[in-house]
């Protein structure tokens, strides 16, 4: 699945036999990856399986301990942080944050232009009538959309985000896989981790299972089997047919009738 005028030949990142550590401790090993232009990529694993630890091996902030990334020249990347690791004490303005994407301003202040260009993307997301509130008063799916916001201020042609969904309701879950549906289409390449592999992963066209290394990559359908899930998380699950989207329960409780929890997270 790729977006309009995406050459989905063309490699934005490429990771060949990488290992990234922090300090003694490797988090991700031997990585093979490509990203390609176009793509709508989910990554699922448990905690600690280095998920973050892709994006920032993307972003350029970690460099590999050995193997080698590669980006395509002048590449603009778009992050979006998980909302439960930002500091909400900071008094700032949902205005100001998206702002903080123009990191090359040459004015201490907003020019008109660049409150036109805020305003348009936030009506955009739906948020036009929020840019005075301050940050940590807005609801957890309307913080995610700022955070989206400033990610796309310079319209990268990657987004990286990381968990997008966690801590929000049914509602903003779906409001978020919409607004991520539509930057997609626009062309950007879109790249999430999540640990939710009923309400968000199956809905994806292609997910990674990732466990300090690549172990499985494709459609849903072939990724969410009881094999490949096992090795990811380390537990047994198995794997229902639920209105023709993949749908992932505990072992033991879809055996005795119920549906477990399901949801991959450790």
């Amino acid at each position: 699945m790729s977006g309009p005028g995406a050459d989905r030949s063309e490699a934005l990142v490429r990771l060949e036999r990488a290992t990234f550590a922090y300090g003694r401790a490797a988090a991700l090993v031997d990585l093979d990856l490509t990203l390609r232009a176009g793509e709508l990529v989910g990554v699922v694993g448990p905690s600690g399986s280095g998920k973050t630890t892709l994006l920032k091996a993307i972003l350029g902030t970690l460099r590999p301990s050995c193997g080698s990334v590669t980006r395509a020249g002048g590449l603009r990347i778009g992050y979006v942080p998980q909302v439960d690791s930002v500091s909400w004490s900071f008094p700032v303005t949902v205005e100001q944050v998206v702002l903080m994407a123009r990191q090359g301003r040459v004015l201490p202040w907003a020019s008109a232009a660049e409150r036109r260009d805020v305003a348009a993307l936030l009506e955009r997301l739906g948020i036009d009538g929020l840019s005075r509130r301050h940050i940590r008063d807005l609801s957890g799916g309307q913080q995610q959309r700022v955070f989206l916001a400033r990610a796309l201020l310079d319209s990268p042609r990657l987004l990286l985000l990381d968990e997008p969904t966690s801590g929000v309701d049914v509602r903003t879950r779906h409001e978020i896989l919409h607004l991520l549906a539509e930057v997609h289409g626009h062309g950007t390449t879109v790249l999430l981790t999540t640990h939710d592999l009923n309400g968000m992963a199956a809905h994806l066209p292609d997910l990674i299972c990732l466990n300090r290394t690549v172990l499985a990559r494709g459609r849903p359908h072939d990724v969410l089997a009881p094999p490949v899930l096992e090795r990811t998380f380390g537990a047994p699950m198995d794997v229902l047919d639920h209105m023709g989207l993949p749908l992932v329960v505990d072992r033991g409780t879809s055996r005795s009738g119920g549906l477990g929890r399901g949801n991959g997270s450790a």
